[in-house]
């Protein structure tokens, strides 16, 4: 699953689906990426509303968290799913860990 956040013109937060690899692609372009930032959240961790902190892809590794933005649609996100977190300004989202196992994630930021 490949999910970007991103501010609309309503100043609130959505989800977009990406397909990164259409049909008959199978690796992307290389992508500049500024490092990697590993995190761990505990089950029960919630986050009220906030802004992504930078442009990045966040990449499940374990657990599942539930994200909800302005416009009231939320999505689970688990191991393998990859999310761009661009809503920079805005309500942004909340967050919180679902799983009753800690929610472990790789994050690269992009500028």
């Amino acid at each position: 699953m490949f999910v970007r956040i991103y501010t609309g013109p309503d100043n609130q937060s959505h989800f977009e689906d990406l397909d990164i690899l259409p049909p008959g692609l199978e690796t992307t372009d290389l992508q500049a990426v500024k490092g990697i930032i590993f995190a761990r959240r505990a089950p029960g961790n919630d986050m009220d509303w906030h802004h992504a902190p930078r442009r990045q892809y966040v990449i499940g590794l374990g657990g599942e968290t539930e994200i909800t933005v302005g416009d009231g649609s939320s999505r689970r996100l688990g191991p393998g799913s990859v999310l761009l977190a661009e809503d920079l300004t805005g309500q942004g989202h909340t967050l919180r860990v679902v799983s009753k196992d800690d929610r472990l994630t790789a994050s690269m930021p992009l500028d």
